[in-house]
């Protein structure tokens, strides 16, 4: 029975594989919307994860005749250089010479004077369907700009390689950051048009504004499709597996705990110096482009591989595994665990129940069933937007 299921397995492991590589993203569908941006004057909200093929997206259009103005650069710059949290100043693209204004800098939305001569602005970045993952902040405050300048907003649709479930607290509107705008689960199962459409469509925007809307959408692609991203999303999700954790593991980064920034391995290690657990260990260095100065730098972490199958307690795919947080509180010393979380975790988690449950040692059947009539009630308001057949 045991080898039955395992070929089973495998094999819908294989179909999903062989899908997952029809999908043809929204950029790569040029004759859809070409002749929306011929003869007009394009802003273009880019990074390193833009492109139509192989090929930079603001090259691309600049080669097919796309009269670009400017470009709009989200955490990590417009060529994913920049360490995580790190502030990107406006440059001009080495490459192209046009001006690159940082929407993780100085300010994170668009100004009157940038959207000056601007006839529609187009946003193309891999998203990974975190809620803290900070793209979809960027994406916000740019649709929030075109709505109050009238300038349309199109969004060339990427898969969601987390989009094939929902899981986590719903954030609470009095923990909104800009590692968590909406009232959404931390998992929430939408490409990022879809996710567009719904903060359009809902009134998410200030004054509940609307701007106008145009999404390219995928081919082929639904959420049940297992999607791998062909270019690292960001300097520290440098692979599948990465993305994966990253739901649960970056909650860790509220936490005393390091995730392995400054290894090879960023967002596939939990560690501490002090953690109790010692069947693993890593030490933190600098990377260029990468981390420049991790957590623990120089320090030995005992910690938990995730890249092993034989890692305790196991990550659960599917799902936001509270487990492993509570196996690293209750391994830690007396003296880090009075200090495990700090304020950051209630931003990632989006509410304050979260960290209690943690600490008072709640069974995790118990804590899921805390977060469900929350994402019930999410999941009727996603359904209005999904442009790709459901899981």
């Amino acid at each position: 029975m045991k080898q039955g299921f395992s070929l089973c397995f495998l094999s819908i492991l294989l179909v999903s594989h062989l899908f997952a590589q029809t999908v043809t993203p929204g950029a790569n569908r040029t004759e859809q919307y070409l002749p929306l941006l011929k003869g007009k004057t394009i802003a273009v909200v880019a990074n390193h994860t833009s492109f139509i093929n192989k090929k930079n997206i603001v090259d691309s259009l600049l080669s097919l005749g796309i009269n670009i103005k400017l470009i709009f650069s989200p955490e990590h710059g417009f060529r994913g250089k920049a360490d995580a949290g790190e502030a990107v100043s406006n440059s001009i693209d080495s490459l192209t010479q046009l001006p690159v204004i940082s929407l993780y800098g100085n300010y994170h939305k668009p100004k009157k004077e940038d959207l000056a001569g601007i006839d529609l602005v187009l946003f193309d970045i891999q998203d990974v369907g975190v809620r803290f993952y900070t793209y979809i902040s960027t994406m916000h405050y740019v649709m929030e700009a075109c709505a109050e300048q009238n300038v349309p907003f199109m969004v060339l649709d990427r898969p969601n390689p987390n989009g094939y479930y929902i899981d986590g607290p719903v954030l609470k509107k009095q923990y909104q950051s800009f590692v968590g705008m909406h009232t959404v689960p931390i998992v929430y199962g939408m490409t990022i048009g879809e996710y567009a459409l719904m903060v359009n469509g809902e009134g998410w925007l200030a004054l509940g504004k609307r701007t106008k809307l145009t999404v390219i959408e995928c081919l082929g692609y639904t959420h049940k499709t297992r999607f791998d991203v062909p270019i690292k999303p960001s300097p520290n999700l440098p692979n599948a597996l990465s993305i994966q954790l990253y739901p649960t593991l970056c909650l860790f980064e509220g936490t005393v705990m390091s995730v392995g920034r400054g290894t090879d391995y960023p967002f596939q290690v939990i560690g501490h110096p002090g953690f109790n657990v010692k069947s693993f260990n890593f030490k933190p260095r600098s990377i260029p482009d990468v981390c420049k100065l991790p957590l623990f730098i120089g320090q030995t972490c005992n910690g938990i591989d995730y890249r092993s199958k034989r890692a305790f307690p196991p990550y659960d795919e599917g799902k936001i595994n509270i487990a492993i947080i509570a196996y690293a509180y209750k391994n830690t010393t007396l003296k880090e665990k009075q200090n495990f979380f700090n304020s950051f975790f209630t931003r990632l988690s989006g509410n304050e129940e979260l960290k209690q449950q943690i600490i008072d040692n709640i069974p995790e059947q118990q804590i899921r069933a805390s977060w469900q009539n929350d994402l019930d009630a999410f999941k009727l308001i996603r359904c209005k937007y999904l442009l790709y057949k459901d899981f």
